[in-house]
């Protein structure tokens, strides 16, 4: 198979919640999906999954020929990948787990198919340690849910060819994914470790009572939130800085934010705070399941996503004029 070849069969190894919406965003998008997981009861589950966002999807828009149909399962997982152009793994997020199955897929299917793990932290360096072709190995780690969240984290290992690196944005923006090409690895990418430390602040004014569970998580989505999903932190700034851009607001402000990193907090999570914020997220939630709240999300997340829409139709070449090493 030429190395340039569409992707067009897809593997998914693992069906949790990740898998599964990774199954339904890639038969939405016209590709054939085999499934493989050992998990007692998991291709009912899948199955369910894909039913269930279906609906979302095809709101969203289904490409030609895109069918529930063209899902295959079976928990042999040799029979499962066999044929794949592109494996996207999504096992427990365990090292050791990823590390051998890597290496199980690596000895199965042949190169030039690619090796993508959904890891949310695990340096792709590792997992691919036992492989024999570990140049076809890296990361694209998503959101949940992946069916509906643009973001995909691509990130090479030491031994990734910059050819699969290259071969994999590409795929993933012809999926209507943003990919972005994270440069060097760091545990968590970049997206979770922004959310990693923003939770810092959150869990620290909540430990030391300057807010409550629920006044925190409006002051996150009824503040900066809104413009966060707009615009990234960097433009934000540049707007906040007036007429004179960032330049005028570092020159103002970067003393006061300077402060304020030097106060923000380090709160242990320990069990006593933990038992405060499971209390809070209680009360705030008032009843309603983990499914309602789901369907809230991604509700407004479609939403949010037409709207953006309009913006990135309005501006093609800022949507889509990247490159592998510009992101």
């Amino acid at each position: 198979m030429d190395a340039n070849i569409e992707i067009s069969r897809v593997a998914i190894v693992g069906t949790g919640l990740i898998g599964s919406s990774w199954a339904a965003y890639f038969l939405a998008h016209g590709l054939d999906v085999a499934a493989t997981d050992p998990a007692p009861g998991a291709e009912d589950k899948v199955r369910q999954y894909v039913e269930a966002a279906w609906a979302a999807l095809t709101k969203i828009g289904l490409a030609p020929g895109a069918s529930t149909s063209r899902l295959r399962f079976t928990t042999d997982l040799k029979e499962a990948i066999a044929g794949a152009d592109l494996v996207q793994e999504n096992a427990p997020e365990r090292e050791p787990v990823k590390i051998k199955l890597f290496a199980e897929l690596d000895s199965i299917l042949p190169p030039p198919a690619i090796l993508a793990s959904s890891t949310s932290g695990i340096p792709m360096s590792r997992i691919q340690s036992e492989c024999k072709h570990p140049e076809r190995c890296v990361t694209a780690h998503p959101f949940n849910p992946p069916h509906l969240i643009p973001l995909v984290e691509v990130v090479g290992g030491a031994k990734t060819s910059a050819q699969t690196i290259e071969r994999a944005m590409r795929f993933y923006r012809a999926m209507g994914k943003r990919a972005l090409h994270i440069r060097k690895e760091v545990p968590g990418h970049v997206a979770n470790r922004l959310a990693a430390a923003l939770y810092r602040e959150v869990a620290y004014l909540i430990d030391q009572d300057v807010v409550s569970v629920a006044d925190v998580d409006a002051a996150v989505c009824m503040g900066p939130g809104l413009r966060w999903a707009l615009m990234g932190p960097n433009l934000i700034y540049h707007l906040g800085g007036g007429p004179g851009g960032i330049h005028h607001f570092f020159e103002h402000f970067s003393g006061g934010m300077t402060a304020l990193w030097a106060d923000l907090g380090s709160p242990e999570l320990g069990p006593e705070l933990q038992k405060k914020i499971v209390d809070g997220v209680l009360e705030e939630v008032d009843g309603r399941s983990i499914e309602e709240l789901s369907q809230e999300r991604d509700k407004l997340i479609m939403g949010l996503l037409e709207l953006l829409s309009h913006r990135a139709k309005a501006e093609p070449v800022a949507a889509s004029g990247h490159t592998a090493d510009d992101s």
